[in-house]
């Protein structure tokens, strides 16, 4: 059984840990449809929770930040 991830392991990779929930729920929400679309979900080998924080963990994932999305978002 592979071992579950802390809080811990994710300090250096994201700021807050309100961020990292963010990121790796939308992230985890693309990988489910996409594995939706696909027909081969009997081959699926992990959920897209856990999939979605290891690319967290190895950089793959990423966001952005600005006064553009503060904007945007107050629109």
């Amino acid at each position: 059984m592979p071992t579950p991830y802390s809080v811990d392991d994710f300090k250096d990779k994201i700021d807050s840990l309100y961020r990292l929930v963010i990121v790796a729920a939308r992230r985890a929400n693309q990988i489910a449809k996409s594995e939706a679309q696909s027909f081969s979900m009997a081959g699926r080998l992990r959920k897209s929770t856990v999939a979605a924080l290891e690319e967290v963990l190895a950089d793959k994932v990423g966001y952005y930040t600005g006064k553009e999305d503060e904007e945007d978002y107050l629109e």
